[in-house]
């Protein structure tokens, strides 16, 4: 930027010394304006003035206060101040350099020195200028790319949750495949998972567990699609054989549900293939006891001999709550972990409120 392009304001109440000055600043080549007080020279400071050469002395507001009032503005807080002033007093100048005006000329003026001290001040005046500049480009560019950032977090969380959503919808429709097979299947693996939930919250498992045997319990039949339908539909009781073919549910539950990288799908895997074992080691598939049966399992297994006992099948009616409730008391320590069945009990109220709402849209 050439001197043409910056703007000195020159203050002085003596009208010689101030047609002096800004004719000798003009001679230099900057764009001059005049104020003949502080007053003035306050309603013409802007960001736009780059050096302000101002008497120390003038009536209603001498140079100091103007100083003051300038470095307390942070609009025009930068621009450079030359007081030109006859005071040559250590304190004078002292309570000018507190003030935060930049440099001296003494009067007379010397047009050698105001030129040199000017274009200093100047050239400091455009290097803050081009900082201040720089610093909004660089805020600018910032919040640009902060607000690009943050658009793209919100794209990547979107997609997560579409990925989610289909993700658990598959799972969802997975689940509910053997409703083809067997309409009871698909309302008693919704109520499964409802009931799971239920239980490990008043286990005081992390919510995530919770939330994740909510989706992966109803996967525990999934099995049931590789059994036969003269099998699985049969009306009457199943022979030896046969039971050994409907048993098999589980295994092939485990290897449909296999090599997944979801932690439901992994659960679903791991009660699809427990959730028959026993408490005392009497179940099936592998014959797991105790704690070797994965606790998602333990819940599963539960909640699943109290749903399909409280429900009408082809082969008999539903068994009221009470008497179900009862018959589980009685397997507990052999059928059932006696710790997760207690709890079941503690929860009832709540499980039985889950039941409802399905009893009365089936009605």
């Amino acid at each position: 930027m050439t001197p043409t392009d910056r703007r000195v304001l020159v203050v002085d109440d003596d009208p010689e010394f101030r047609f002096l000055h800004s004719e000798l600043l003009k001679s230099f080549g900057y764009k001059v304006e005049v104020a003949s007080d502080g007053v003035e020279a306050l309603a013409l400071m802007s960001p736009k003035v780059d050096l302000v050469v101002m008497d120390a002395d003038m009536p209603k507001m001498d140079g100091f206060e103007v100083a003051r009032m300038v470095r307390s503005d942070p609009l025009v807080a930068d621009i450079p101040i030359v007081m030109v002033t006859g005071l040559a007093g250590r304190e004078e100048r002292l309570r000018a350099f507190d003030l935060g005006i930049n440099d001296f000329v003494n009067k007379p003026v010397d047009p050698h020195e105001l030129r040199l001290r000017a274009k200093w001040l100047v050239s400091l005046k455009a290097a803050q200028d081009e900082i201040k500049a720089h610093g909004r480009k660089l805020e600018e560019t910032v919040e640009i790319r902060t607000r690009e950032l943050r658009e793209a977090l919100a794209e990547v969380q979107q997609a997560r949750l579409r990925t989610h959503k289909a993700h658990m919808d598959t799972i969802h429709r997975l689940t509910l495949a053997g409703e083809y097979k067997d309409r009871d299947t698909a309302d008693h693996v919704e109520r499964i998972g409802r009931f799971s939930q239920v239980v490990a919250r008043w286990m005081k498992l992390p919510d995530e567990i919770s939330e994740t045997i909510r989706h992966a319990a109803p996967m525990h039949d999934v099995g049931k699609l590789g059994i036969p339908d003269r099998i699985l539909l049969k009306p009457g009781k199943l022979d030896e054989e046969e039971w050994a073919v409907m048993r098999s549910h589980t295994t092939i539950g485990a290897q449909i549900l296999a090599d997944s990288n979801s932690d439901v799908i992994q659960m679903g895997e791991r009660i699809a293939l427990a959730h028959h074992e026993r408490w005392d080691g009497k179940g099936y598939p592998n014959r797991l006891a105790g704690q070797e049966i994965p606790l998602e399992a333990r819940i599963c297994a539960v909640v699943d001999v109290f749903d399909a006992l409280t429900v009408d099948r082809p082969y008999r009616k539903a068994v009221p709550n009470d008497e179900v409730i009862e018959m589980m008391k009685g397997d507990s320590g052999t059928h059932f972990d006696p710790d997760v069945l207690d709890v079941f009990l503690d929860a009832r109220e709540e499980i039985e409120s889950v039941q409802a709402e399905y009893f009365r849209e089936s009605a």
